[in-house]
């Protein structure tokens, strides 16, 4: 699959917990990770068939950083086979009219080998490239 997982913001996340919770239960995911980042508290909610791999996501963008969130909370994270090839990622968005939204890097707060890197396209969309694979 290209991509590895869908990004939403939500304006309280209390409130999208509870309805994605029930909304997709329905269709047998549930919500498998949740995201606690020391100093902001809960800032995320990973849904899925399996618990190690949430692939819908809902976050609170107003508690997430300001600068990477300014241009909306939707995003697209696509597969990389590996970490040179988050790199190449990063690097081709910027040559081709992108704009940084996160160097390539470790992202533990997500899990220790999460390597991701951000950008927003021409148009503004943010993009993803992510690895889980420790290297």
């Amino acid at each position: 699959m290209i991509l590895d997982h869908v990004s939403i913001g939500v304006s309280d996340l209390a409130r999208g917990r509870a309805f994605y919770d029930s909304v997709l239960a329905t269709l047998g995911y549930a919500r498998v990770y949740d995201v606690d980042i020391p100093g902001q508290g809960l800032v995320s909610h990973g849904y899925g068939a399996a618990p190690e791999k949430p692939e819908f996501w809902i976050g609170a963008y107003g508690r997430l950083d300001a600068a990477l969130n300014r241009e909306g909370a939707t995003h697209l994270a696509f597969v990389a086979k590996c970490r040179k090839d988050v790199d190449a990622f990063h690097a081709a968005a910027l040559q081709h009219g992108g704009r940084d939204n996160g160097k390539p890097g470790l992202r533990p707060e997500y899990h220790p080998t999460y390597y991701g890197a951000f950008a927003f396209d021409p148009d503004g969309n943010k993009i993803e490239a992510c690895c889980h694979h420790p290297e």
